[in-house]
């Protein structure tokens, strides 16, 4: 974990005192303010320890991991506007902070600077990267877009939803650690196709113990609202497996703790989910992809010693409370 700890040190001096323009100051104090408030650094942390995995010092992608936080903000500065989310880490997000026009403007920017500093790695490798960013932005896109139509939908099954989480959370794992890979100078398909797919399903096993933590959290560091899923009917892992378990009256009862706005609505939905053991099926979910994960990295054709890094992360991740 030393490796780990110093890298996640030096991301987070450069991401603290990441050097904007002092004006307009509604453009860019938005932007110091968010990127000063925290998070955990995991996807710039990836990006750097492919790159040790392929044989290189990881500080060698650090534009790369940093273009991958700053684009990493901008899609959470925009989902906190359309979740109407009021806290991110613990603290205001930006449109409560300011308001929702500075925050999409804001945001804006942070787009733009993320390829800005992307563009300072070496043309030889430029254009992979710029290629396997992009993508990965368009298929964020596609993932929020599903995201939101599920909010509206009765017909969202289960499958559904890890298409939508493995767009809009994972494949920017996948193309973290792919990005790292091709600073590093690897140019094996199959190890680059594995070292993304070790990404795509570390983040969707990410993604369901995330859903798990929204209401099970016991940590104060959890930094969000607990059960804001709920309020906000979001479709989780936790409420289609629920549904799909269900008999004709429990699901009765869900529709009607979903579609109320009482105090209590979180810890009723929450019965329901306990009734039904939903909270162990997500935690079976989450072992199947990380199994996946694991078998994918066993692919990749670089010494042992040079893999432990990544999985230690990775296993810290799968057991994170917060």
């Amino acid at each position: 974990m030393q490796l780990i700890q110093e890298y996640q040190r030096i991301l987070e001096e450069r991401i603290k005192n990441y050097e904007f323009p002092k004006e307009p100051k509604n453009l860019y104090d938005p932007l110091r303010y968010f990127l000063r408030i925290g998070g955990k650094r995991t996807r710039p942390s990836l990006t750097l320890l492919a790159c040790h995995l392929f044989g290189e010092p990881g500080i060698k992608a650090l534009n790369s991991a940093l273009s991958i936080e700053l684009f990493h903000n901008f899609t959470l500065i925009h989902d906190d506007i359309m979740d109407a989310a009021p806290l991110r880490r613990g603290h205001q997000t930006v449109h409560e902070k300011w308001n929702t026009d500075i925050a999409i403007l804001s945001g804006d920017a942070l787009f733009t600077e993320a390829f800005h500093i992307l563009c300072k790695n070496d043309a030889a490798v430029l254009p992979q990267l710029i290629s396997t960013l992009t993508q990965a932005s368009k298929e964020v896109c596609e993932g929020q877009q599903m995201d939101m139509d599920f909010e509206s939908s009765t017909e969202v099954k289960i499958e559904d939803y890890i298409e939508m989480i493995r767009l809009k959370t994972s494949v920017l794992l996948g193309a973290a650690l792919k990005m790292g890979a091709i600073v590093a100078g690897e140019k094996n398909e199959s190890n680059l196709k594995n070292i993304y797919e070790f990404g795509v399903n570390i983040g969707i096993a990410f993604q369901i113990q995330d859903d798990v933590l929204d209401l099970y959290t016991t940590s104060e560091q959890f930094g969000k609202q607990i059960g804001g899923d709920i309020l906000a009917n979001k479709k989780t892992f936790l409420l289609l497996k629920s549904y799909e378990l269900a008999d004709e009256k429990t699901k009765q009862e869900l529709d009607f703790q979903m579609t109320r706005n009482n105090p209590d609505k979180i810890e009723k939905v929450k019965e329901l989910y306990n009734r039904l053991n939903s909270k162990e099926f997500a935690e079976r979910e989450k072992l199947f992809f990380y199994d996946k994960a694991l078998k994918n990295m066993e692919n990749i054709s670089v010494p042992d010693e040079n893999k432990k890094s990544l999985l230690n992360l990775s296993n810290a991740l799968m057991t994170r409370e917060f």
